[in-house]
């Protein structure tokens, strides 16, 4: 299966997700910082599986319904950082769908996640991921998940490996970085955790109007 994860800066690249569906078919996609009234109901091939509606800046997941079912829905609230008790930007920064895939008999567990912005910690970031993780699970124990999105942790990486490792998850970076915008804040921004997936690759798109590159991530159910 094949998952895109992109950021969309404050709903300006919206308009590139037609042509990105039609040029990488994905069977699910994750978007970060939506409009949510804005977002379309379906983008070609793929169609809504839920958006968040407590955000200024939303969370969307699409999947191809010829292929999935969707099995159940969450929404998740993190512990919030100063920004966003100040600035409310984002109380829902998880969206979680289970989808069963209707051939292969299986159900796996898809999520858009947003970590706090660079303004807080990373030992704040490392606390909402390990309890995104753990809230996930609730849709279906031992299932296979795939958390994406904009995780917001260019440096020090190794302590976050660790920590999802310990957590029993699989920390996966694309092959390019994903935020370039600011040279001084350059780096894998965009990447994914996961369990009970075998990750073949995670392959970082062209930039356009975005601040982020939208990561495709090829995995299998294992």
């Amino acid at each position: 299966m094949k998952v895109i994860s992109y950021n969309l800066r404050k709903h300006r690249a919206a308009s590139e997700l037609v042509a990105l569906e039609e040029e990488h078919a994905p069977d699910v996609l994750c978007l970060q910082e939506c409009d949510v009234q804005g977002l379309p109901e379906s983008i070609g091939d793929l169609v809504m599986a839920q958006a968040t509606q407590g955000n200024r800046l939303g969370l969307a997941v699409y999947y191809r319904a010829n292929t999935f079912q969707v099995q159940s829905i969450r929404t998740i609230g993190l512990k919030k950082s100063l920004h966003d008790i100040l600035l409310r930007p984002a109380h829902e920064r998880v969206l979680g769908v289970r989808l069963h895939d209707i051939d292969q008999g299986y159900d796996i567990i898809v999520a858009s996640f947003h970590a706090a912005p660079l303004t807080a910690l990373n030992r704040l970031r490392r606390h909402q991921i390990r309890a995104a993780l753990t809230e996930l699970q609730t849709l279906g124990e031992g299932l296979p998940v795939l958390m994406v999105g904009d995780y917001n942790y260019p440096v020090f990486k190794e302590n976050l490996s660790q920590t999802v490792r310990d957590h029993g998850y699989t920390l996966s970076l694309s092959d390019d970085h994903t935020y370039t915008r600011y040279r001084v804040f350059r780096g894998h921004y965009d990447f994914a955790t996961s369990v009970g997936f075998d990750i073949e690759r995670i392959t970082t798109l062209p930039q356009k109007s975005s601040d982020h590159r939208p990561i495709l991530i090829t995995a299998q159910p294992g």
